[in-house]
């Protein structure tokens, strides 16, 4: 029973896991996207197909999740850890829609490619970086990680700032379409940002028992 309920833990670590690089490879196709024009469609195609099996896996999480807490009873750091990846995987899940919708706003608005002139693309790679260490930090069990993708979210907030003010000084490079579609770009992103610090805060949770709201594990998931 002991040896079935380790395999089940590890199992759900490797659909967690999964379910991170499909969401870094949504954001890098939404790179790719930002970068060039060639293959716009296939990429666009890609990135729907991502957002099914994002959806997909988050399904396949939560069963193995809901299966662990039900049948084995887990106590302890093995409870919050469960918990948490519940959790997590909602965040990962809005993050193939905010791909997704990136990915719509490239293919059907206004906007040339590259973009040039301000820092949209170094967005799209920060969130993907804060993804890809949000989600090593809950494999690995490194708190310090997550505490450092918790801290990062603010570097992300600054250029998204600076994206926000860039365009709203623009001096002619962008047509007034293009600047909202831009503008709408670089909120999801800042979105994208969002979600992985959720996750790392979920493995922060895991590792100490105590979420950022204050509440310790009954207080978050309302058992008390």
């Amino acid at each position: 029973m002991r040896e079935r309920y380790t395999e089940t833990l590890k199992q759900l670590e490797n659909e967690v896991l999964d379910l991170g690089m499909l969401c870094e490879k949504a954001i890098m196709k939404t790179y790719r996207l930002l970068i060039s024009s060639e293959l716009r469609d296939q990429q666009v195609s890609e990135i729907n197909a991502l957002e099914k099996e994002i959806d997909t896996k988050e399904h396949s999480v939560e069963a193995i999740c809901i299966q662990l807490l039900l049948r084995q009873q887990p106590l302890a750091t093995d409870l919050r850890r469960i918990s948490a990846a519940l959790k997590m995987v909602t965040d990962m899940e809005r993050i193939g829609d905010q791909a997704t919708d990136i990915a719509e706003i490239l293919q059907t608005g206004s906007i040339d490619v590259p973009v040039e002139g301000i820092r949209i693309s170094e967005m799209a790679e920060f969130t993907m970086n804060m993804v890809n260490r949000s989600v090593e930090s809950y494999i690995n069990r490194d708190l310090k990680l997550a505490q450092e993708v918790i801290e990062s979210d603010d570097v992300l907030d600054n250029l998204f700032l600076e994206v926000r003010k860039s365009l709203n000084d623009d001096d002619g490079r962008f047509t007034s379409d293009q600047i909202l579609d831009l503008l709408m770009i670089a909120k999801y992103y800042e979105r994208i940002g969002d979600h992985a610090t959720n996750i790392a805060e979920w493995v922060e949770f895991s590792l100490t028992g105590i979420h950022r709201d204050g509440g310790e594990i009954y207080d978050v998931f309302g058992l008390k």
